[in-house]
């Protein structure tokens, strides 16, 4: 990342009228921290100096140039000097006498390495022969000064002037400003503090688990969440308590399920032994249950008390009762990493704060363990299906789950009514004395019915399920007969008939018991007792995860929600940033004339679009009234009276200083490209990353309070208030000082919507005296060299648009110039020509006696007089 000490700040001087608050290096060392105080910027250790003054101040401000090359500071000190004017000549009393615009006198001091000197007799902003502006033009010298002011474009300046004889040279400029007209600037800055923060609402019922189930989370939250080790591994311990209740249980079950099958067969209809096993065995099964249900009781309330146990004493707890917890070593090493990790990676996709505010909150109810007795409600659900009045589950348990069988479907009721009058027409084929025989095959189906009833004792209505098959073998019966009497079979077909009648009824009853005894003993439950027992250790297997890595997940649910109240607090913010001017309430404390105390976005009103703002950098905001001059020669002559001057009314802060555009000078305003808000909010989001880099650190050290929360949002705060200041200074193409190196910025095209063409025509344009305006006044062009050769060619552009105009170039087939200075701030591209001055014309003088003397004796040697 770039940071404020990296990229520096080009303090501004104004000599012309300032020069007498600035002669004491207190007084210096004041106005230099005032200006990089407002600009949120740190003392320098290479203090960059941009000085606007003129050829009669080098002389008169010589305790001013003392100081500020005495300042100090770690590093270097560099000095450019923007003298605007034409140069005094020789007084009447001085041995040689020269006429104005012939000579520039500097002090001696100015002839130090760092230092150099740029004279524009002649601002030359007038666009017709018309307008007659004066020569110092403050619009101009505003856009000139901004110009000046970008660190890289002064320091390439600052060397190539130092190049020259002298150290001293005229410009020439040709200049494109390319930026977003204030209102597009204000509503797309507006509408990215919204994108930004998000809208607060509830996620859609499926997002906790869909979004960010297992893919989207880091590896320690993946586990944890997942819990890691509960699904995996055996919570009962082999032989332990838990175990042997559950087997106990279990193998009861299989017993009663066998002594079943022994009562669905025929024998269980002839013998009662059966029917008496099967209740043993059931009622066995069903106090295993009871006990087991009882043991998982226990193991809930044992971390639901008051006072919540340690993790420890909840281990030993369950171990006492046969159960196992997980390991959970490891598991809370690197928390805080996949906290980070996790959040950077929802702000990096582009989700508003609010957004990861939710996810997070998600989070922490999902890794958050449940205790103990918050199970308990499944408990008691498991527990109704436990026995009923006589010891049975309810009845629409048990019609809704029939018990199957291991002997196949059975046969639907109906099918046995053909079969019982078959077999009752088959044995009634007498006739004559043997016509008794036809009841056979009836006393058969009645025999079975009440048999039947006594072995199933205790059902509704037992004799029910034998009914029809007893008509039907009755009326099978009448109709034998009546066939045997039409007929008159032979004795050896009606004996045969007897015979497969009787054992069509042994058979169909032998069925026919079988299903009454499977309706019977569904009514008992065992499909629902096995149930209810892998329920019961369904939810001790729940109850066991719970406990796994208790500590650890406790400490990530509750950081997670602290960052989740950090990002809302920020979300807040941010829309009270972006609330309309109509809306947002007045600073109090605040006046016109007075900067206010700090720039606490979180919890005051916002500054920006008010004259607050513009009262807290009034300094630079009121471009041309700064650089206004009252044209007076030297600062040592009184200024005008303070009742004839008029002072600027408060200016907004996107307000366009540089309304009188000079000749030099093409302002190009888009409108605002597609990906403009996109960028502007991700320039907040590497904002957010950057204050909460801290964060995390406490966080991963276990000391995310409200100590560290307090701290990451005072660093919100100042990096929403430098990237505010960047967006008035340096325009949205130049990326802000903490955005990330790795993402790709738009195109300028896409951010403002324009030509980038331009561009690259005006940077690569021939070095040609007329592809700028040379800014001398007649005068002072009699003193530039004539040496084509000798003047310094300066081509610059923002870095932000290097590919888009080297692509052009390329495209075009132009001639790359490999000496383009590419800056890493501002908004305007252009090209700058120094000319050096002939020979002679630069005078260094030095002063004879101490700075308090008379200044018509402070010099007794000129350039060339023993130096």
């Amino acid at each position: 990342m770039i940071t404020p000490e990296d990229v520096g700040a080009v303090v501004h001087l104004d000599l012309r009228t300032g020069a007498a608050e600035l002669g004491t290096a207190r007084a210096l060392r004041a106005a230099v921290a005032g200006q990089l105080g407002q600009a949120g910027l740190p003392e320098p250790d290479h203090p960059l100096f941009l000085v606007v003054d003129t050829p009669a101040g080098l002389t008169g401000h010589q305790r001013q140039y003392e100081l500020l090359t005495a300042y100090r500071a770690l590093g270097e000190i560099r000095i450019l000097v923007l003298l605007v004017g034409s140069a005094p000549g020789s007084s009447a009393d001085e041995d040689e006498a020269f006429p104005p615009d012939r000579q520039l006198v500097r002090p001696a001091v100015l002839r130090a390495s760092g230092t150099g000197l740029l004279w524009a007799g002649d601002l030359r902003s007038a666009r017709t022969a018309l307008e007659q502006p004066a020569p110092d033009d403050p619009e101009a010298l505003a856009v000139l000064v901004d110009v000046l002011s970008v660190p890289d474009l002064f320091l390439r300046v600052l060397d190539d002037v130092g190049s020259l004889p002298d150290a001293v040279a005229a410009p020439g400029v040709r200049l494109l400003e390319q930026d977003l007209p204030p209102e597009v600037r204000d509503r797309a800055w507006r509408d990215a503090l919204t994108r930004f923060a998000g809208e607060d609402t509830e996620p859609a019922p499926g997002l906790p688990v869909t979004a960010w189930s297992t893919a989207e989370l880091p590896e320690p939250l993946r586990g944890l969440v997942a819990g890691r080790g509960g699904h995996d591994q055996r919570h009962r311990e082999p032989g332990g308590v838990a175990d042997s209740a559950y087997r106990a249980c279990a193998d009861a079950l299989d017993d009663a399920e066998d002594a079943l099958t022994g009562l669905r067969a025929f024998p269980g209809l002839l013998s009662g032994s059966r029917r008496d096993a099967f209740e043993a065995d059931l009622d066995q099964a069903r106090q295993a249950l009871g006990d087991y249900r009882d043991l998982v009781g226990t193991a809930l309330h044992s971390g639901g008390s008051s006072t919540t146990p340690s993790a420890a004493e909840a281990a030993t707890r369950l171990a006492a009762l046969g159960l196992r917890v997980p390991s959970a070593e490891g598991v809370g090493e690197r928390i805080g990493e996949g906290l980070r990790e996790f959040a950077g990676k929802l702000l990096g996709r582009g989700l508003a704060l609010r957004a990861v505010a939710q996810r997070f909150t998600g989070l922490a109810g999902r890794v958050e363990p449940v205790p103990g007795s918050a199970l308990l409600p499944k408990l008691a659900g498991l527990s109704d299906a436990r026995t009923g009045p006589r010891g049975g589950t309810p009845v629409s348990d048990a019609a809704a789950q029939p018990s199957g069988t291991r002997g196949g479907p059975l046969p639907s009721p109906a099918m046995g009514l053909p079969a019982a009058a078959t077999a009752g027409l088959l044995g009634a084929l007498w006739q004559g004395p043997f016509m008794a025989l036809a009841i056979a095959v009836p006393l058969v189906f009645v025999g079975v019915a009440l048999v039947g009833a006594s072995r199933l004792r205790g059902a509704q209505r037992p004799v029910r399920w034998a009914m029809g098959p007893r008509i039907a073998a009755a009326g099978g019966a009448v109709a034998g007969v009546v066939v045997a009497y039409a007929t008159e079979p032979p004795l050896w077909l009606s004996a045969a008939g007897l015979l497969a009648g009787l054992g069509a009824a042994v058979e169909t009853a032998r069925r026919l018991w079988r299903a009454a005894a499977d309706s019977w003993a569904a009514g008992h439950g065992i499909a629902a007792l096995r149930r209810a027992l892998e329920g019961l250790d369904a939810l001790l297997a729940e109850a066991l995860r719970e406990h796994w890595a208790t500590e650890e997940r406790m400490y990530c649910a509750d950081a997670a929600r602290s960052v989740a109240g950090m990002l809302r607090a920020t979300a807040d913010a941010a829309d009270a940033e972006a609330m309309s001017e109509p809306d947002r309430p007045a600073a109090a404390g605040v006046s016109g004339t007075e900067p206010p105390v700090g720039d606490d976005w979180l919890s005051s009103a916002s500054v920006l679009g008010t004259d607050v703002f513009a009262a807290a950098d009034d300094a630079d905001s009121n471009w041309a009234s700064l650089y206004a001059w009252d044209d007076a020669p030297s600062g040592n002559e009184p200024a005008e009276p303070a009742e004839q001057k008029t002072s600027a009314p408060a200016a907004d802060p996107w307000e366009d200083h540089t309304a009188g555009v000079p000749r030099w000078l093409d302002r190009e305003s888009g409108e605002g490209g597609p990906e403009l808000v996109a960028t502007l909010a991700g320039d907040l989001t590497d904002a957010a990353l950057v204050a909460m880099k801290s964060y995390w650190g406490a966080v991963e050290r276990g000391q995310a309070g409200a100590l560290a929360v307090r701290r990451t949002e005072k660093l919100v705060r100042d990096l929403l208030s430098t990237a505010r200041r960047h967006l008035r200074r340096n325009g949205v193409l130049a990326p802000p000082p903490f955005v990330v190196e790795h993402r790709t910025r738009a195109t300028s095209a896409n951010l403002l919507g324009t030509d980038p063409h331009r561009v690259a025509e005006l940077v690569g344009a021939d070095a040609d005296r007329r592809a700028v305006v040379q800014l001398s006044s007649p005068e002072q062009g009699t003193l530039l060299s004539r040496d084509p050769a000798a003047a310094v060619w300066i081509r610059f552009a923002p870095e932000a648009v290097r590919a888009e105009v080297e692509k052009t170039w390329r495209t075009s087939g132009s001639t790359q110039p490999h000496e383009a200075l590419w800056t890493s701030s501002g908004r305007y591209a252009g090209l700058i020509r120094l000319t050096p001055l002939r020979m002679g014309v630069v005078d260094t003088v030095r002063p004879r006696q101490s700075l308090g003397a008379d200044p018509v004796d402070a010099y007794e040697r000129r350039d060339g007089d023993h130096w």
